[in-house]
């Protein structure tokens, strides 16, 4: 699979935009079995070594490890600590000059013009993060490479320890908040949460002492667009913007080249770039902190994931996806009603997830309502003697009804190909929900069953409400710590929550492919378990 670090292509003039992705022959790739041509016998056995190719991760064969060697395991520490070593501006800048923070919780005291100081204090204020702290990424041992959800570096599962850095201010910053015009922008579409981002950027700001704060509209065409103007941001604006779902700035997918972006942020005196947004949005801020960094700009550009589908690599969510996962309740206990309460009902709700089906995992498992759980990582048939129709059957003839849920990139293999992209570069789906309502009308016509099918999709009504608690707590902190790593120097990087902590992500580590539900997780075992499903194939 074309990674999505590439997203921004080699030319002149890049384009902000999503590769062209098919789903389906990724997913045939990563899990090495397809439908066409593989009987049960084959997939069952497949599945019992999916664990073992794990040990043939893209990290093992990109790092080249020589397990016979005695020292393989700190050549990999080694090797690790350098991928995941975050970028600095004194990597371009040596000698630039550090100070003391303006950000300290004990004293209050307005940041004055002579600020070398920091805040006035009586004594030391220990709430800053030394910059050798670290969090472990992996926190299981785990003891064989058959155990569920085992993720192995080699063919022993050995332990090796792998640690991250932990996001939080610091002692010393590396701009002066008088200096500073920062700039923040919400791209691709809308998500739960990104007021409450935006608005939690904006009061850390301003702590600091920064004065001159604006929002980008409309995501990176805003840059470019004549016709859009930036919006002057503080915190009498975004006071009450997180009571109301959707973005204070707007969203849109795609944008102008690169190098222009840049040229704007120059103009206008852009010194820091807050970049809201999933794997292609975090593509485009990596290619802008690229591109600083070749015209030796001090600018720090940090990322802040955004995505209901979950799918970002090495974090234990992401902001929107609880409340998704909440708001999907509604839906699905709509179809289970209208499935009760009709002879023969049967009620189909299509969450999104167009790699990943976290949220119809998830969704599924929360209600305790769902009978079929479809998402795009693990292959099933519609038809056939073991196929989701048959089981449809057997759920009408014992239980009387059925609720089905799917994830919208489920069943790609299955639709008709649309052949288009969207402004992203996102291969545009087959609407599988659709495709799956029919083919159950269809067949219980043809066998002579009457069947009530309803069909619900919530996509829009799930990703525009407002963040529910959790979500908001989540939104808090990661906007709170993108200010942190910006003050603090670091450019390129992303902001994230890992293991119950938050740090600071090189982008290109998290943005290499989506992470996507694993068939041999705990998890999905137990969403198995509460749907009592069996395998589809």
């Amino acid at each position: 699979m074309e990674t999505l670090s590439h997203a921004i292509t080699t030319s002149s003039s890049p384009k902000l935009t999503l590769p062209r992705n098919d789903n389906v022959s990724r997913r045939l790739l990563r899990y090495r079995h397809g439908f066409s041509s593989l009987n049960l016998r084959t997939l069952r056995s497949q599945r019992r070594s999916r664990v073992l190719s794990k040990v043939e991760c893209s990290q093992s064969s990109k790092n080249n490890i020589d397990f016979g060697d005695p020292d393989w395991k700190s050549k990999f520490q080694q090797d690790f600590g350098k991928r995941f070593n975050i970028p600095h501006i004194t990597d371009i800048f040596p000698d630039a000059r550090s100070f003391p923070s303006t950000f300290c919780l004990r004293m209050r005291t307005p940041v004055t013009e002579d600020f070398a100081e920091g805040y006035p204090s009586d004594e030391e204020w220990h709430g800053y993060i030394n910059n050798n702290d670290r969090v472990l990424l992996k926190v299981i041992h785990y003891s064989s490479p058959t155990s569920a959800g085992a993720e192995c570096i080699d063919p022993n599962c050995s332990w090796v320890e792998q640690w991250v850095h932990r996001a939080g201010p610091r002692e010393k910053i590396y701009f002066k908040p008088e200096e500073v015009k920062a700039a923040i922008v919400t791209c691709g579409g809308l998500c739960p949460g990104l007021n409450d981002v935006i608005r939690q950027i904006v009061i850390t700001l301003e702590i600091y002492g920064v004065k001159n704060i604006v929002g980008i509209p409309f995501g990176y065409r805003g840059f470019c667009d004549k016709d859009l103007s930036e919006m002057p941001l503080s915190r009498k604006v975004v006071q009450n913007i997180h009571l109301s779902g959707g973005s204070l700035l707007g969203v849109s997918r795609g944008g102008p080249p690169v190098s222009e972006i840049v040229t704007r942020m120059e103009e206008r005196g852009i010194n820091m770039l807050f970049v809201l947004g999933g794997n292609g949005t975090h593509a485009g801020a990596n290619a802008i902190h690229n591109e600083c960094r070749k015209r030796k700009l001090k600018v720090a550009v940090v990322g802040v994931p955004k995505t209901i589908d979950n799918d970002i690599l090495l974090m234990d969510k992401t902001f929107g996806f609880d409340t998704a996962v909440e708001e999907a309740q509604r839906a699905i206990n709509s179809a289970y009603i209208e499935a009760h309460s009709a002879y023969h009902g049967i009620g189909v709700v299509k969450l999104m997830g167009r790699s990943s089906g976290f949220i119809a995992m998830q969704s599924s498992l929360a209600s305790g309502q769902v009978d079929i759980c479809l998402i795009p990582e693990v292959p099933f048939h519609l038809h056939g003697p073991h196929g989701v129709l048959r089981h449809l059957k057997y759920l009408i003839e014992t239980k009387g009804s059925a609720v089905v849920c799917v994830a919208e990139g489920a069943g790609q293999n299955l639709v008709e190909k649309t052949n288009a992209t969207d402004a992203s570069g996102n291969t545009v789906l087959g609407d599988f929900g659709v495709h799956i309502q029919q083919e159950t009308k269809k067949y219980f016509k043809e066998i002579g069953i009457p069947a009530d099918v309803k069909y619900i999709d919530p996509t829009y009504m799930i990703r525009a409400c407002r963040a529910n608690a959790s979500d908001g707590i989540l939104c808090t902190v990661l906007g709170q710590n993108a200010v942190h790593g910006a003050f603090a120097g670091y450019s390129g990087i992303t902001v994230g929550i890992c293991n119950t902590h938050y740090v600071y992500f090189p982008i290109p580590e998290v943005i290499s492919h989506p992470r996507e539900v694993d068939s041999n997780s705990r998890m999905w075992h137990r969403c198995l378990t509460s749907t009592g499903q069996p395998d589809f194939v």
